[in-house]
């Protein structure tokens, strides 16, 4: 920085008048750039018109940096220059209280300055290829607006897809009822109850409460589809779904559960659709993404080290789909060369998540590409369908107009800007996103050291029941065989009956049902007990007291009921090894599994003695 006498300036400007190199193509994409960003309160213009009225500065200094003239007669030059020009935008003050108060910034900034202006010449093309024909200053309000019509869609999916198995699960006659379960809270850990465990439950466990704030979310999710009431609708649904997941204790205790939570919880903000919120939603996208790699190597698990993951995971996952059967026979060459993209994607991909603008856009095809794949062949609820959601951050509102046709774009923007005045002054936003920032670092930090830093753990302990700062990582560990529960019932102990599911694997010639974006939760859960013991799910316990007791909310989660008089005296579970069937076996026998008897999994029981 060179600072000249004011006396001495030359200039009358009213405004900072930024000069330039106008011979310099790399000057021009950026001097328009900043010129879009401060709009009409920095001047601009080439030295080669201007440098007559400047005299004290020669042209070698006007070719070597750019000069910025400011009313009270004080010249700044390079990148000090560039950071007071940038700092009129709205928002943007930011680089410059860097630059004046962070030790070393300065030094840092004019050599990168120094670097990129005796190198222009070859920069000039690397910027026009990474950011287009163009170089516009990113605006958000379509990508914002259009994120929380597709978020009120998976609200309600999610909604719906609970309150058809809500009471069955944990209503008053369900698996595990919340009433239940709040007491037990209370009894153990008091008043801290009510923090440890946020749910509206706590005022009414009924079930006609359970119902109310399902038809609730369901309403506030068409609210928000439709645009109305924002701010409000995204801060109910987040309280009705945090008051759900805490309620339904295994049975919501998925990652895409508290992924929607933490993503619920970031929309609250969107009502300030600028770069701070966008850029919080890329650092969720890229812990969620990243993590979810890292995780597979980090575990040790030798068939994602020698790429033969997928040799195992179509076959084995919670509840496969027909798509899952064809997949599994492909050739090992396509099984490795699938695990090794993955890998890639998840692993390398999410970087470019904070890359310029045409690379941002590969890992918004790679990533959402990548989340179209695993939605086709297996079903994860709305798992994949939030995450190419949140993929829309890695993109601006050019690049939707560009793709939507007018007519949405238009019908995006046709409510009124007063919608999206600040509610929190902008040092509050700061506060949180700093706080979310460190929070979601420290996640990341005990996922590779094995613990939380020890500055975080209480902050984090503090939060977690709000999930709103996560640790994701599906399939760190791959199964690599496929036990399966088959209950029956019986009335004299000899001839037994069996209860079929809904959705997953039993008879042998049931074709694999595609069943994404709802999320049966009890077949979920078979899946995760099959692979222990029922002594280590107490959960299975009451769910065959209460298929001894007949409970009719419980018995709408299966296929069928066996005794539709009057329930079973006895029910037991069974253990056996399901694998797919080959092309072979599946041409002659039209089955699509096979299997093997393994043993008892739950010996016989009823509501007075177990055999």
């Amino acid at each position: 920085m060179r600072t000249t006498d004011p006396c001495n300036s030359g200039t009358n400007n009213r405004l900072p008048l930024l000069v330039f190199d106008g011979d310099c193509g790399f000057c021009r994409i950026w001097v328009d750039y900043w010129r879009r960003l401060t709009g009409d309160r920095v001047a601009y213009a080439p030295y080669q018109e201007v440098s007559q009225q400047f005299p004290q500065v020669s042209e070698a200094e006007f070719q070597y940096a750019v000069q910025l003239f400011l009313p009270d007669g004080r010249v700044l030059s390079g990148a000090h220059a560039v950071f007071l020009a940038i700092s009129h935008t709205p928002g943007q003050g930011w680089l410059l209280w860097l630059y004046q108060n962070l030790w070393g910034f300065p030094v840092l900034a004019q050599l990168i300055y120094r670097f990129v202006s005796a190198h222009r010449s070859s920069f000039y093309y690397p910027t026009r290829l990474l950011y287009g024909q163009l170089l516009h200053p990113p605006e958000y309000l379509l990508v914002c607006r259009l994120f929380v019509r597709l978020l009120g869609i998976i609200y309600l999916i999610a909604f719906a897809s609970i309150g058809t198995q809500v009471i069955g699960l944990i209503g008053s006659e369900g698996i595990l009822p919340v009433g239940d379960f709040l007491e037990r809270v209370q009894a153990g850990i008091g008043v801290d109850g009510y923090w440890r465990a946020p749910t509206l439950f706590w005022i009414s466990s009924s079930d006609l409460a359970l119902m109310s704030v399902v038809a609730a979310g369901g309403v506030f999710s068409l609210s928000l589809i439709l645009g109305f009431l924002q701010r409000v609708a995204v801060i109910l649904l987040f309280v009705l779904y945090l008051s759900l997941v805490t309620a339904g204790q295994v049975f919501m205790a998925y990652q895409w559960d508290i992924l929607l939570l933490e993503v619920g919880f970031l929309a609250i903000f969107l009502s300030l659709p600028g770069p701070a919120v966008v850029f919080l939603f890329r650092c969720l996208l890229f812990r969620f993404m990243f993590l979810s790699g890292a995780v597979k190597l980090l575990s040790g698990d030798a068939t994602w080290r020698n790429f033969t993951a997928l040799n195992f995971h179509y076959e084995t996952q919670p509840l496969p789909t027909w798509t899952s059967w064809y997949m599994h026979q492909l050739p090992e060459w396509f099984q490795k060369g699938s695990v090794a993209m993955t890998l890639a994607i998840e692993l390398a991909i999410p970087f470019l998540i904070f890359a310029p603008r045409r690379l941002r856009l590969f890992a918004a095809v790679c990533l959402g590409g990548l989340n179209l794949l695993v939605f086709l062949t297996g079903n994860f609820t709305f798992f994949n369908l939030l995450a190419i959601a949140l993929c829309l951050f890695l993109l601006d509102d050019a690049d939707i107009r560009r793709w939507l046709p007018a007519r949405i774009t238009k019908l995006l923007t046709q409510r009124p800007v007063q919608e999206n005045r600040l509610f929190l002054r902008n040092g509050a936003l700061t506060i949180l996103a700093a706080l979310l920032l460190f929070l979601g670092v420290s996640q990341m930090v005990g996922t590779f050291s094995g613990g939380l830093p020890p500055g975080s753990k209480t902050l984090v302990r503090w939060v977690a029941p709000f999930h709103v700062a996560n640790s994701y990582g599906l399939f760190a560990v791959m199964t690599t065989t496929r036990p399966e529960i088959r209950i029956q019932g019986s009335n004299d102990g000899q001839t037994w009956k069996d209860y079929e599911f809904k959705y997953k694997p039993g008879r042998l010639l049931q074709r694999p049902r595609w069943v994404a974006p709802h999320q049966p939760r009890l077949d979920w859960q078979m899946w995760f007990a099959a692979l222990s013991t029922y002594r280590q799910n107490p959960w299975f316990i009451n769910f065959a007291e209460r298929l001894l007791l007949g409970s009719e909310p419980v018995l709408k989660l299966l296929d069928n009921n066996p005794f539709p008089e009057e329930p079973p005296r006895f029910v037991r579970a069974q253990l056996y090894q399901y694998r797919f069937t080959d092309l072979t076996t599946k041409r002659t026998h039209r089955s699509w599994w096979e299997r093997e008897y393994l043993g008892l999994y739950l010996p016989p029981a009823s509501l007075n003695v177990t055999k």
